[in-house]
């Protein structure tokens, strides 16, 4: 694993120097080793066979924007940072301001705290506290295990006030199928149709069948090589095998990653990573299992309302192929 601790010698340092990413917590379970940041109950690390997984950044390093952090109480974007609740209207922070959207929920920078530890999982819990644009307060429980399967992530919150709490989750990884960028790679995605957008701000407009939008460039029900084709979409309509979705991508070498995730996530986001930095751009591919759409919670589409005293918990698995 890249960055391991050096043994601990004699006359250790009164205290360690803490990480950018927080406390590092390294998982091992058959061929796939893993690692979690705190900051964010962030996935930093997955690897099978020393093969990277996902794209990975450094134990020191403040993470790279989203990457591989755990989205709640909503994922993707609040449009305008505004909605209304139970009759309420609410204004979030902006923080994609070149968009003026609330991105991606609220636990980004929040450091969770270890609750449960085995050498292949781990169990992170945060309390989101009522704040302006969020007057509510949940208490969200990040699980990882790995097994040889891949690594298992569920969240769960649990709503411990007296009045419901609207709520949506999801994962950020940046997917790598092997060597090579974006362009070369071979994406399944079993999904019928994609949620439309604004072209500068992605404002969800409405959805379209994937055969028919914009030529069929965002239909890949049959896998085919991603090419040049930007994504930065929300797809639904999932075709399931016993109720699980598989994405998949896979490199010319025949490596390749999964993503898969059950019935309580009916949207996945994928992202093509296209940045104005040549370094970093598609150089993994975003695919973001979903409860709900983007702006849920102005559409209150699949939009979960968690109940007083009441819980709601979704999961995902990444695994390796070849």
């Amino acid at each position: 694993m890249e960055g391991e601790h050096p043994l601990l010698k004699e006359n250790p340092p009164v205290a360690a120097v803490r990480p950018l990413s927080g406390a590092r917590i390294d998982l091992e379970a058959g061929d796939y080793r893993a690692s979690i940041a705190s900051i964010g109950a962030t996935l930093r690390v997955l690897q099978h066979r020393t093969r990277n997984l996902v794209v990975p950044f450094e134990v020191d390093e403040q993470r790279p924007a989203y990457r591989g952090v755990t989205l709640a109480p909503w994922p993707n974007r609040v449009v305008d940072g505004r909605y209304t609740f139970a009759g309420v209207e609410e204004q979030l922070a902006l923080t994609e301001p070149a968009r003026s959207h609330a991105l991606h929920g609220l636990v980004s920078w929040l450091d969770f705290g270890m609750v449960d530890r085995t050498p292949e999982s781990v169990s992170l819990v945060a309390a989101i506290e009522a704040q302006t644009g969020y007057p509510h307060r949940l208490e969200l429980r990040v699980d990882y295990r790995l097994d040889e399967e891949g690594l298992h992530q569920t969240v769960t919150a649990r709503n411990p006030g007296a009045e419901p709490a609207p709520f949506g989750t999801g994962p950020h990884p940046y997917l790598v199928a092997g060597p090579g960028h974006v362009d070369d790679w071979t994406l399944s995605l079993p999904a019928e149709e994609v949620l439309t957008v604004t072209p500068e701000r992605l404002i969800p407009i409405g959805l379209s069948q994937v055969a028919v939008e914009d030529g069929g460039v965002f239909d890949f029900r049959e896998a085919r090589t991603i090419g040049d084709t930007f994504i930065d979409h929300a797809f639904t309509n999932l075709h399931r095998n016993g109720g699980t979705a598989v994405v998949a991508v896979t490199a010319p070498d025949g490596t390749g990653v999964a993503m898969s995730f059950g019935p309580e996530c009916e949207w996945v986001q994928i992202h093509t990573a296209d940045t104005p930095v040549p370094e970093t751009s598609r150089i993994g591919l975003a695919v973001e299992p979903m409860t709900c759409p983007p702006d849920a919670f102005n559409s209150g589409h699949d939009l979960i309302v968690i109940a007083p005293e009441e819980s709601a918990s979704a999961s995902w698995t990444i695994s390796a192929i070849g």
